[in-house]
């Protein structure tokens, strides 16, 4: 599993950050959370929540790769730590050591966001949240197409869910 934040600038000079974790093995991003002002104890209760959702699949996670942005405090490392999964830092300035974070982030910004303006928290969260594929990493393994089939790369079709 890999964390990172991502900025997105709204159309009132707005920085919001975007709070994200990607499951490598299952190619899925979880959205943690949006904030103008992420301070290390609301990290912490994103990482609580988030690991909340995840239940039971907590336990076939063994390590998060994260970078080392002050945002994430000791106390988010413990959350982690807490539930059996080792918290790994990537090297200072090094940002291919945490790709499929980067990976993902690159493809929500070229594929929709350079596309439109943003509003406000409860826009960025709503289209983000509701982006066809975009909370999937790129195409499945072709293991996991149905009925054999290999499936088709999702379109980021973003437009209509900003609205």
């Amino acid at each position: 599993m890999v964390t990172d934040f991502f900025t997105v600038e709204t159309i009132g000079l707005t920085r919001l950050n975007v709070l994200f974790l990607v499951e490598v093995d299952r190619r899925r991003v979880q959205l943690a959370g949006i904030t103008a002002h992420p301070t290390g104890a609301w990290v912490t209760q994103q990482a609580r929540d988030l690991l909340m959702d995840v239940g039971e699949r907590a336990e076939q996670f063994r390590f998060l790769i994260r970078d080392r942005d002050a945002k994430f405090s000791a106390c988010f490392d413990a959350v982690f730590v807490g539930a059996g999964i080792g918290v790994l830092k990537i090297p200072p300035r090094a940002p291919r050591a945490n790709a499929y974070a980067e990976r993902w982030v690159r493809a929500v910004r070229t594929e929709c966001l350079d596309w439109i303006l943003i509003w406000n928290q409860a826009q960025l969260y709503r289209g983000v949240e509701r982006l066809p594929g975009a909370l999937q990493l790129g195409p499945a393994p072709p293991r996991a197409g149905l009925g054999g089939r290999c499936p088709t790369r999702h379109c980021l079709a973003c437009l209509p869910h900003f609205g």
